[in-house]
Parts: C-alpha cells; sequence; structure tokens
C-alpha cells in the first residue's frame, strides 16, 4: 500500500518536514513493506516558504528591510529554480515583530514587504508567490508602494509619512519610478480571506483591533484608506475596493491588485499544492496521512487536513488525520474526506509536554495506527517491500 504522508507544521513544536518524517517513521515500523511518499504542507501561513524550498528548490535569502514600526528585521525569502519568488509578508511586515504593547495600527508599515519584493525583482524573479498572514499594517499597501519607487503627496506636493494614519492627507500618488517589471509578470497572492478594503466586513473594521486599533482610529483608518482608494484607483485606471480579498494583509492586496494587472488572490492551500505536484502524489496512493497541531472547528473552514482530506475525497481515497489534539469537531470530519482522526495526546500532558514530546509521541501514535489499519483494511496495491523512483521523496 502506498502512503502519502502531507502534513502541515504542529504550531510551536514540529515544522511540516519534521512532522512528515516523525509519521514516516513511525508507520515504517509496523508496516515497513509500504512505499512512502513524504510531501511536506502549508496553506499560505507561517512555513509556506520552507514546505516550497524543500520541493521545488531554490536559493534562501535573506535581507535587512523596515520593520513594521520602522525597525530594521532581517527577512528571508526565496528564489525557487523556476524563477519564482516566495516572499512572506509577515517576514517583513509581520505582527510577531512587534509585543501587544506595541501594536499600532495608524502607523505600522509594509515598507518592509516592498523592499523584500523590489530585492525579487533585482534577482530576476520571473513571477511572484506572497503569502498574506500574519500582517501587523493597516496602511492599504502604501508603504509598499513607497518601498517601490512610488510618491504619495499631499496638496502641498509633500510626500507623506509611512502609515495608515498619514493616507487622510494623499492627494496625488506618483507612480513613475515603480519597475515596470512588477506590472507584468505572473503574481500569485495566497490569502484565504474575502474582505474588501473598507465597510462593514473592511480590513479596519475587522482585522484593525487586532493591530491595536481603538474604536476610534478604526474610523479613523477607514476615512484614509478611502482616501487611498480614491487616489490610488484614479492612478491605476481600476477600482478595486471591493474585489474580494482587497481587504487582505492590512490591505496589501489592494494595493497590488491595483497595481499589477497580472496580480490575483487565491487560496494558499491551492497554490502550494500546485507548486508542489500535490495532484500527482495522490494519484500514486492508497492513502493519505496528514494532520496539524490542532483539528477543531476552524479546520473545517479549509485549513490544510480537511482541505487536502477533500482533494482525496474526491478520488475515493481514504484520508487519516494525526493531530496535537482533536475536539468535537470529529464528528462532522467524516463528511469532509477525513476517515479517522487521532490525538497524540493519548495520557494527561501539560501542553509544554507535549510540545517538547511531539515528535516520539506522533512517531509512536502513526506506529499504532498503521497496526489497526493493517487490521481492518485490503489495499489496492499489493504489499511489497520495493521502493519506487517518481516524484516526490519515496521511501
Amino acid at each position: 500500500m502506498r502512503v502519502l504522508i502531507a502534513p502541515d507544521a504542529f504550531k510551536d513544536s514540529l515544522s511540516a518536514e519534521q512532522a512528515a518524517q516523525a509519521i514516516a517513521e513511525g508507520w515504517q515500523r509496523a508496516r515497513p513493506c509500504d512505499p512512502l511518499i513524504l510531501q511536506p504542507m502549508a496553506d499560505g501561513g507561517e512555513g509556506s516558504l520552507e514546505v516550497l524550498l524543500s520541493a521545488c528548490g531554490g536559493t534562501r535569502l535573506q535581507h535587512r528591510v523596515c520593520g513594521p514600526l520602522g525597525e530594521p528585521v532581517m527577512a528571508q525569502w526565496a528564489l525557487l529554480n523556476d524563477g519564482c519568488a516566495v516572499i512572506e509578508l509577515a517576514q517583513a511586515s509581520g505582527i510577531q515583530h512587534l509585543s501587544q504593547a506595541q501594536r499600532d495600527a495608524l502607523h505600522t508599515t509594509s515598507f518592509g514587504t516592498g523592499e523584500l519584493i523590489a530585492q525579487a525583482l533585482n534577482h530576476g524573479a520571473r513571477s511572484l508567490l506572497m503569502t498574506l498572514g500574519g500582517s501587523a499594517c493597516n496602511d492599504g499597501g502604501a508603504g509598499l508602494l513607497q518601498a517601490l519607487g512610488a510618491r504619495l503627496l499631499d496638496h502641498n506636493g509633500a510626500e507623506l509619512p509611512r502609515g495608515g494614519a498619514a493616507l487622510s492627507a494623499l492627494a496625488s500618488i506618483d507612480l513613475a519610478a515603480v519597475p515596470a517589471t512588477l506590472r507584468h509578470i505572473p503574481i500569485h497572492l495566497a490569502c484565504d480571506v474575502d474582505n474588501p478594503l473598507c465597510g462593514p466586513r473592511g480590513a479596519s473594521t475587522v482585522f484593525g483591533p487586532q493591530k491595536g486599533a481603538s474604536p476610534a482610529q478604526v474610523q479613523q483608518l477607514e476615512q484614509a484608506l478611502s482616501q487611498f482608494a480614491h487616489v490610488l484607483s484614479h492612478a491605476c485606471g481600476r477600482d478595486l475596493r471591493d474585489h474580494p480579498g482587497a481587504g487582505a494583509a492590512g490591505d496589501s492586496a489592494f494595493a497590488l491588485l491595483s497595481l499589477c494587472p497580472q496580480a490575483k488572490l487565491s487560496p494558499g492551500l491551492n497554490l502550494i499544492a500546485e507548486r508542489v505536484g500535490f495532484a500527482q502524489h495522490l494519484r500514486q496512493c492508497d492513502l493519505l496521512i496528514t494532520g496539524e497541531g490542532r483539528l477543531d472547528g476552524q479546520s473545517l473552514a479549509g485549513k490544510t487536513p480537511v482541505a487536502l482530506a477533500r482533494l482525496a475525497q474526491a478520488q475515493n481515497i481514504p484520508c487519516i488525520a494525526l493531530c496535537g489534539s482533536v475536539d468535537d469537531a470529529q464528528n462532522a470530519l467524516g463528511n469532509h474526506g477525513i476517515s479517522a482522526a487521532f490525538s497524540l495526546c493519548q495520557q494527561p500532558l501539560t501542553l509544554a509536554q507535549a510540545i517538547a514530546k511531539a515528535a516520539p509521541l506522533l512517531s509512536q501514535l502513526a506506529s499504532q495506527v498503521a497496526q489497526v489499519y493493517s487490521l481492518h483494511t485490503t489495499p489496492k496495491r499489493s504489499n511489497t517491500c520495493k521502493n519506487t523512483s517518481g516524484s516526490g521523496r519515496t521511501r
């Protein structure tokens, strides 16, 4: 029986790669003859860069860029072998760079992400894949544009300072210095929300409080972003403020969609699955094993295990989820392609203990599940002790 092992990261404990290795080691102890294909996965959030580098090959680079409040941060990105640059917005402009007390939605900026895009273009990137989760900003992507050479001017022709609040004084935008290449290369934006730029479901209203905005500041940012949308739409010749997803990543999606005709939003899991050839791996297999740190009601909205299980279900391939914890959402998982879900915490453990022992616990769980699976299933293919060649990492 050929098994595809495709977990996401277990937050704060295991990377997707480490989780896949642990599951594979446990499974092989119980079923040493099963060929295993290991394909660590991500959904466009933390760890996506690692997964894409491992699967596609390429070069990891890092640069000192402007952080959310102007402080220098070291941000990583990758240039894949096919010329696609992978940029995680959170590397430069992420909320993880700020303490709770430092969160300041009025003044945080996406400038550092624009610096990473500029570096990618300077390195000859032929396309961009950007993951938009974890932003600390609420500036509409204005800082991103400023880093790429755009001049945001007030009524006196003076350049605006960075940050969302300053946009209320915006009168015009000069895009002449923005690299022309950016308008002509494919840009794939990994985004799992459909919020527009402004309004009751806009970024300021929905996400601003998470980034430190008070109710009064939310209204201030709403007005500022509305002004930004008016001016940028005039400069770019199209108004995308109501486009689903324009409010993603502190509205950075809005700036890129407006400026770049070839930019488009897609669910992060879909983008990464296409890049790593997940569908091809799945077609070769009799069983999918996936997992993540916690499987709960939010997972049903399309997080990695459920999204992959749905793909497997479409091909009548059973799916097992091995997770750090599983809550009462398990009853609904069968409708989404997960045949069974197991928690690695099979005895009383503190969270700290579970995190520290995640790898051996996951390996042990995989071995136990493999033993049970042997008793209750009949594989579609004959079981031989051969390794097979082909795409993916096969054991």
